[in-house]
């Protein structure tokens, strides 16, 4: 973090002084911004790149870094006012539009302004992430033979074989494909499995992202209601009776946003309903590597007890690692997996295999092991912390759910009832102005919520001391909407 701070300090400098230079004129050697900033040679060299990357330098080999001639004008905007009748225009009044909509996505994806509280994040913190492991695993991937060579479509085989051991035994490298992370698995199962214009059912509440790529391909998400215990049965055959569709997207283990676990009846009653129904599960099985260590022992994926190909599994390295580490898998049996294979090669070919190479490093080294047990620990910790925090200091929000895996806490707020969620604008621009940023409730639903929510992570954030503060300002914030 201190360098990047240092590289980010170097680059406000030397942008608010390229204005002493004519087009053309020469910087300052790199050995003299080492001695006048007293920074590392290294920091110097990123500062320079990222100058150039922005356009207001250029750099010769051997003769340093000079300031950019002045970009042309931009031309004139056009009239694009043409494309809002275009992409309205899918096809007739039966088919169902699609509505590509990322905001929910990018409320945990975007940065927080400087100085505010991320209890919105969806990622580890850069402290719980294996930062060095990765470097090392990437640097010995570069190393290995043929490392920048075409890959397999579906992947290295050894990492295929690596994916279907973590699943199960039933499960076989043939059964594997690799993806770009979780969410290009997801898009590429749902698009796979339902024609536009289709229903989809979904977890009620559930994620956001997987929502908003239903949306845009088209599909019709239908929510079933869930309680403690995962999604309700009798109403899962319910929704599939009345709507006729053929997928069900579930997270059984640690679901985001409620944190709850399917329960051990329910799981081959879920399959079973499904069956009946012609229909397939969609297993996104994101927060296994999350697990805290207190949970215990861990039911194993839907797909690891499923011989007639009901389960599409899609799981990932990335919520475990780091956000740029977008490696995952999609796991399938009979036709449908010929059907994921081409829509997958059609949209990207394949994953770069740098980055296979490396995930096969990191999961393969010593340290893998090691960083898994530290997460699981450290992110019971902070779940233990921050549910006393907010019991402490916010006892109107409702907590159903102390979950055992994951990185978030799913509030209820006060109030409750039908349109309560009308508060959680109020709540989320409170917070912000206390600087704390939430993610709201709303997102995860596909139909009008039962009530208002907030999800509040506490595995982005730096530790015990910012999540004791974090909450403090929420308390703030609570105050000021009583207050107004």
């Amino acid at each position: 973090m201190q360098e990047r701070s240092s590289v980010a300090e170097l680059v406000t400098s030397l942008r608010a002084e390229l204005n002493r230079y004519s087009p053309g004129g020469k910087l300052p050697s790199s050995r003299v911004l080492v001695e006048r900033f007293r920074v590392s040679p290294v920091t110097v060299s990123r500062a320079i790149a990222q100058l150039a990357a922005e356009g207001l330098v250029t750099t010769r080999p051997g003769s340093g870094a000079f300031r950019a001639e002045p970009r042309a004008a931009l031309p004139a905007p056009g009239d694009t006012s043409w494309q809002e009748v275009s992409l309205s225009g899918d096809g007739g009044p039966e088919v169902v539009p699609r509505t590509v909509d990322a905001s929910g996505v990018l409320v945990t994806l975007a940065a927080p302004p400087p100085g505010v509280i991320e209890f919105n994040g969806g990622y580890l913190h850069a402290s719980l992430q294996p930062e060095r492991a990765l470097s090392a695993a990437l640097a010995r991937a570069g190393r290995r033979p043929g490392a920048w060579s075409r890959p397999p479509t579906d992947g290295l085989p050894e990492l295929r074989s690596w994916f279907a051991r973590e699943i199960g035994p039933a499960v076989s490298a043939a059964d594997v494909l690799i993806t770009a992370g979780g969410q290009g698995a997801l898009a590429t199962a749902l698009r796979a499995l339902a024609p536009p214009g289709a229903p989809v059912l979904v977890e009620s509440p559930t994620y956001p992202g997987m929502l908003a790529a239903a949306r845009a391909t088209g599909l019709r998400p239908v929510p079933v209601p869930m309680d403690a215990d995962g999604v309700r049965p009798e109403l899962l055959a319910d929704a599939f009776r009345a709507t006729g569709a053929r997928v069900f997207v579930s997270q059984p283990l640690f679901q985001n946003p409620t944190g709850a676990t399917l329960a051990p009846a329910r799981r081959p009653e879920v399959l079973a309903i499904a069956r009946a129904a012609g229909a397939f599960v969609v297993e996104d099985d994101f927060a296994r590597r999350l697990v805290h260590d207190d949970s215990g022992p861990l039911p194993a994926p839907l797909a690891a007890d499923d011989p007639d190909g009901t389960v599409v599994h899609v799981c990932s390295l990335t919520k475990v690692t780091s956000p740029s580490l977008r490696v995952g898998a999609l796991a399938a049996r009979g036709p449908v997996l010929e059907r994921l294979r081409a829509i997958q090669v059609v949209d990207s070919f394949f994953v770069p295999r740098p980055l296979q190479e490396a995930a096969l490093e990191l999961v393969g080294s010593p340290s893998w092991g090691r960083h898994l047990a530290a997460v699981s620990a450290e992110l019971g910790r902070r779940r233990t912390t921050m549910a006393a925090a907010l019991g402490s200091e916010l006892p109107e929000l409702t907590l159903p759910h102390l979950p055992a895996g994951g990185g978030s806490l799913w509030l209820r707020l006060p109030g409750g009832g039908a349109g309560a969620g009308a508060d959680e604008p109020a709540v989320v621009s409170a917070a912000l102005r206390a600087s704390v940023a939430v993610a709201p409730g709303r997102p995860y639903f596909c139909a009008e919520p039962p009530a208002g929510h907030v999800r509040l992570s506490f595995a982005g954030v730096s530790g015990a001391a910012e999540i004791a503060e974090g909450v403090r300002r929420l308390r703030t914030a609570f105050d000021s909407l009583l207050e107004s």
